[in-house]
């Protein structure tokens, strides 16, 4: 349930516990497929009507489509990785933090195992760094430049 008023701050996903990589390697290799398929048409037509710049075009466009195509299913790949790889981390800071709606803060009771009130932004990247998965905050986020206070987890 969101909490009334969460819609209209966007608190609901402010302290989201991982990124929502969605695993679309196959849907966009499909996608990059139809494309190529595409440019391989283009191609095939300037063989055809004896046209080669449409030949040549075609065929670098091709290419180039596949090459991309495999460098983006290939990302997906790495960051869906990194989700999972780092799941077990993230829910070690997650589970045992409470997000308050009145003060619009996050606090962990028993400071275990980390201690503050942290803003949603701050606990967010708390939580995306212990996982490892940092890197993956999107531009423009503000959890991207949330600094963290000193002190919050435990050396010791």
């Amino acid at each position: 349930m969101v909490a009334k008023g969460a819609s209209r701050k966007n608190l609901h996903d402010r302290p989201a516990k991982g990124p929502n990589t969605s695993g679309d390697g196959c849907l966009h290799f499909a996608e990059g497929m139809v494309m190529v398929a595409m440019a391989i048409g283009f191609a095939y037509t300037g063989v055809a009507n004896d046209k080669p710049p449409y030949t040549i075009g075609g065929a670098v466009v091709a290419v180039l489509l596949f090459v991309g195509t495999i460098a983006v299913v290939r990302t997906d790949r790495y960051d869906k990785h990194s989700e999972s790889a780092g799941e077990a981390r993230a829910d070690l800071m997650w589970k045992p933090a409470h997000y308050c709606p009145a003060c619009e803060a996050v606090f962990c009771p028993g400071d275990t195992p980390w201690r503050g009130v942290l803003a949603p932004e701050q606990f967010k990247r708390l939580v995306w760094r212990s996982a490892g998965y940092e890197h993956l905050l999107p531009a423009g986020d503000k959890a991207k430049t949330a600094e963290i206070p000193e002190g919050t987890i435990s050396t010791a």
